[in-house]
This record gives structure tokens, C-alpha cells and sequence, in this order.
């Protein structure tokens, strides 16, 4: 099959799984597309939104659309590194007598990993979670264990209640791809949700994708071109984040403390190469950059004191960057 070919079939099987989500989510089209795109790049994701949007929901469906194992694990101050990863037990042998450590695997054993209020837990905790993440293995007791792939971590947090929470260190923070956030619905939508939630409607779910399949988009993502011009908007666009380059938008200079670093630049050029193929083509344009500039840089965006005053949030100055950055 040329990569013509998959590029198609990719961006057929991006529709058949909208349509299976679809059937149990109303709306949140861009927040599935960025999933997906998340995930066809090997990337981790964090969900910003307010309890009751279906979260969890949107995430356990999007597995099973994939035919790939779901754990959801909640995270709580209490909650420790071995309630994640595993631990070893002393087991006894009963012909011989003889006590051996097996090693027991926590939940982070799975294809899609839901971390629910990720910043309710200690760091100890969370850096537990994010070292898999990073290498997609986990050790324990000396031993180290190779992570299922494809291997893809959502981690939500709540945006209004800030007590008793462990907000993620900026370094952290940037080992996430994306930032999606969820809004609430519009008032058509609102309705169908509850019409559809109040009916006795069960949705059969069938899988679109399987593990092998989804490893070799992420194989085809990699090998997809890029023209010079749209990586250099997506560089100029990223080293326009950072207050001390020179030439850079005046709301920059005014709003920002420290921008987004390279991973940013890597994450644009990455997640317009999966978008393209979701779409059904082959190269990805300035357009796609341009989509995955929010969700790329609105966590790794460090504002000044003023702009927390007068309460301008990172969008509003994404959206002075695109217009002041040309193409």
C-alpha cells in the first residue's frame, strides 16, 4: 500500500471513529480531532474543563472505537507511585517452598490511560506517571518493564477548584503535546445531551482500529513531507512566544514571561503532519500550523503578573500572535 493509499485510508478510518464517538458524545468535534491527533503522533494530552462534560466519557469511547485497553485511575492526595506502576509481592512456591518476588502491574498496563485530576496528587506521584510517559517503561524494584504500545496518556484537570491541588511544574507541563480545552455546549447541543442521555439509547460501539494498525499511522506520521515554508512559520511562530527574540508583537513583550521552548516547534510540525493525514492528504500546510497553535502553546505560555490582572488568558494571546506572525 503507497502512502497515498494510507493516507486515505486514514483519513476514512478518522470519520468512521468520529462517527462511532458521535454516537455517544454530542459536539466537541475539534476536541476529538485533537485527540486523534495526539494520538497518531504518540503524543500525551491534557484536558482542561470543568466537571461534567463528559471527559471520562469521550475518553473510554474513543478506546473502544480503537479496540485498545482503557484504565482510568483517580488521582487523589493519598494516591502513591505503586498504585500506578505496580508493585512486587512475595509469592510462595507450592511444590518447593521457595518465596520469590513476582511483580504485580498497576494500572498504567494499558493502551489509553485516563489520569483524573492529575494535580490533586503529590509530585512524588505524578512523576511516577510522567517518567512512563516519557521512556514508556516503568521501574520497579530494579527491574525495568516495557510499557503496551501504542501508549497514550489524557490527563484532565479542573480549571475552577485550585485547593488542595499540585499544579505541574512548567517541565512537565511541556512533556504534554497538546493542551485541549472543553467548553461547555451551545444550547442545540445541550438539548441533544439530554435527550439522549434521559432515553433508554444504548450505542454499540464496534472497533475502527487496532494496536498494529494505529502503530503504523504513527510510523506513516513521521514519514510524511513537510515544505520548508510551513517549518519555517512553525519555528517563527514558536520563537515569537519568547519576549527576549527580537522583532516580536508588542503583546508579547507586554503579556508573556517566558514562551514556548523547541518541543513547541517539534509538537506544531508533528501534529500538522497528523492532521493532513486525518484530512485525508499527504503534506500539511500553514493552516494546519495555524489549528495547532493553541492547543500547542497555551501550557507551555508562562504570563506576567499584569496580564493575570486585567485576566487576559493565553488564547486571546495566541490569537495576537497568528495575527501579527505572516506567513
Amino acid at each position: 500500500m503507497t502512502d497515498e493509499e494510507l493516507a486515505k485510508k486514514v483519513g476514512d478510518a478518522a470519520e468512521r471513529i468520529k462517527k462511532q464517538v458521535a454516537e455517544t458524545i454530542v459536539g466537541q468535534e475539534a476536541v476529538i480531532e485533537e485527540i486523534l491527533i495526539s494520538l497518531f503522533v504518540e503524543g500525551h494530552s491534557l484536558i482542561v474543563g470543568v466537571p461534567g462534560l463528559a471527559k471520562t466519557l469521550l475518553v473510554s469511547t474513543l478506546a473502544q472505537s480503537l479496540a485498545l485497553k482503557f484504565n482510568r485511575v483517580q488521582f487523589t492526595p493519598d494516591l502513591m507511585p505503586s498504585d500506578i506502576t505496580g508493585t512486587d509481592v512475595i509469592q510462595e512456591d507450592k511444590a518447593t517452598r521457595e518465596r520469590m518476588f513476582k511483580f504485580l502491574s498497576g494500572p498504567i498496563f494499558a493502551n489509553v490511560i485516563l489520569a483524573d485530576e492529575i494535580n490533586r496528587t503529590p509530585p512524588k506521584t505524578q512523576a511516577a506517571l510522567l517518567q512512563a510517559m516519557q521512556e514508556r517503561k516503568v521501574t520497579v524494584g530494579g527491574q525495568t518493564y516495557d510499557l503496551p504500545r501504542p501508549f497514550f496518556v489524557l490527563a484532565t484537570q479542573n480549571p475552577i477548584e485550585q485547593e488542595g491541588t499540585y499544579p505541574l511544574p512548567e517541565a512537565q507541563l511541556d512533556r504534554f503535546l497538546l493542551q485541549i480545552n472543553i467548553s461547555y455546549p451551545n444550547e442545540e447541543e445541550e438539548r441533544a445531551i439530554v435527550r439522549k442521555t434521559t432515553s433508554a439509547f444504548t450505542p454499540v460501539l464496534k472497533p475502527v482500529l487496532h494496536a498494529e494498525e494505529i502503530q503504523e499511522i504513527q510510523s506513516l506520521v513521521r514519514r510524511v513531507p513537510v515544505a520548508d515554508s510551513v517549518v519555517n512559520f512553525a519555528v517563527r511562530l514558536a520563537r515569537s512566544t519568547r519576549p527576549a527574540e527580537p522583532g516580536i508583537p508588542e503583546a508579547i513583550k507586554k503579556w508573556v514571561t517566558w514562551g514556548a521552548g523547541p518541543r513547541a516547534s517539534q509538537a506544531l510540525i508533528l501534529g500538522a503532519k497528523a492532521r493532513a493525514l486525518l484530512r485525508g492528504y499527504t503534506t500539511p500546510s500553514v493552516d494546519d500550523v495555524r489549528f495547532l497553535a493553541y492547543p500547542v502553546f497555551r501550557h507551555r505560555l508562562i504570563l506576567t503578573f499584569h496580564a493575570d490582572a486585567e485576566r487576559i488568558t493565553s488564547d486571546q494571546v495566541i490569537a495576537d500572535l497568528l495575527r501579527n506572525v505572516n506567513d
